[in-house]
């Protein structure tokens, strides 16, 4: 999976584990993949992928305990949505559209109390 972009392996690593909590993979159990699996998944040593999920945790997504494994924060599949940038544009949108609704609702809240 890893191959040559200008990025270091822990970062795409990273990236991809990104994309894929957004997309709410992770969300049933709210574990990661353990540092053998992602060896696997990845085709990366143990460091890279210990490194992947290290950035995880300083990106507020993940936290780990000894022995247990990495496990996704409460809010991780929102932050991370808003760490992709169509993520975030997306997220916007829905937010625009809906104080747009309410904005419209409060008019005619207005404009019924002025006509009584």
């Amino acid at each position: 999976m890893v191959e040559w972009t200008g990025k270091f392996a822990y970062q795409q690593v990273a990236d991809d584990l990104r994309r894929r909590i957004a997309d709410g993979e992770f969300a049933s159990t709210g574990q990661l993949p353990s540092l053998a699996q992602l060896q696997e998944m990845y085709d990366v040593t143990v460091t890279v992928a210990r490194a992947a999920i290290n950035q995880l945790k300083a990106d507020g997504l993940a936290v780990s305990h000894q022995g247990k494994g990495a496990f996704l924060t409460p809010d991780a599949g929102h932050a991370a949505r808003i760490s992709d940038p169509a993520g975030a544009v997306a997220e916007l949108r829905e937010e625009v559209e809906k104080l747009r609704s309410e904005v419209s609702e409060l008019r005619q809240r207005v404009v019924t109390l002025e006509e009584n």
